[in-house]
């Protein structure tokens, strides 16, 4: 009986493991957090290396950083002109484009996204591709650091440096030597929008070459060009 008496009861083993349980992921989480701010707060002056959807690329990587300021204004307006149209007016989110692809989802189909620039440098970076609820709980996280960190300038900068623009091809330095063999500071209006054409799905659109929807949807966003410049690609210039 004494033994027995000594012996703690199941109630409070139950009670110490919830709370070792609760300390460790508490600790997850301060960890979780102190890394993500912490990594952020490094690329808003270092160059990302790699990503985890260049390592996982099994066609090997070519890509080259390359500054902002060395990338024709052509291929910024053809991003926003193509990806996101709000990028500078809203704060990584586009509610509007989101309730949109969420409509169009529950008819059936190809499943949409309403990702923002934000959401798919967040994505691209720090993140892996596909979908799911948690990866994309993860992909706010870092987009409201981003917005908060880097602003819209290195939002720009880095999405431009690490987006695919064609298979085992990042960046749009890469994918300018690639396709028209010549640096990224010299594009063309309608050279910049075949690769803002290719950026949804780079390894099935062809940049030259392209026909059907693909050079459909590049001919629109070089006639935007001119529309996005000045009226919606000042958080980069200004």
């Amino acid at each position: 009986m004494a033994t027995n008496a000594l012996k703690p009861s199941r109630q409070t083993r139950s009670r110490g493991f919830a709370w070792r349980l609760g300390w460790w992921i508490g600790r997850g989480i301060v960890l979780f957090l102190a890394v993500s701010v912490g990594l952020t707060l490094l690329y808003k002056f270092v160059p990302v290396p790699y990503t985890l959807t260049m390592a996982m690329d099994s066609n090997g990587v070519t890509k080259d950083w390359t500054p902002l300021s060395r990338i024709d204004r052509n291929m910024v307006d053809a991003a926003i002109a193509g990806e996101d149209s709000k990028f500078c007016s809203h704060s990584g989110f586009d509610t509007d484009a989101m309730q949109q692809a969420f409509e169009r989802n529950l008819k059936g189909g190809r499943i949409r996204g309403g990702s923002t620039i934000s959401q798919q440098t967040a994505k691209n970076v720090f993140l892996w591709q596909g979908g799911g609820y948690f990866r994309k709980g993860l992909e706010a996280w870092f987009t409201v650091l981003i917005e908060q960190i880097w602003g819209k300038r290195r939002i720009m900068e880095v999405y431009l440096n690490v987006a695919e623009t064609g298979i085992g091809t990042y960046g749009v330095e890469a994918g300018a030597q690639r396709y028209y063999n010549k640096s990224a500071a010299r594009l063309s209006r309608v050279e910049a929008a075949r690769i803002a054409a290719a950026f949804p799905a780079p390894k099935r659109r062809e940049v030259v070459g392209a026909s059907g929807f693909t050079r459909r949807h590049g001919n629109a966003i070089a006639a935007r060009v001119n529309v996005v410049r000045g009226d919606y690609d000042g958080c980069v210039y200004r």
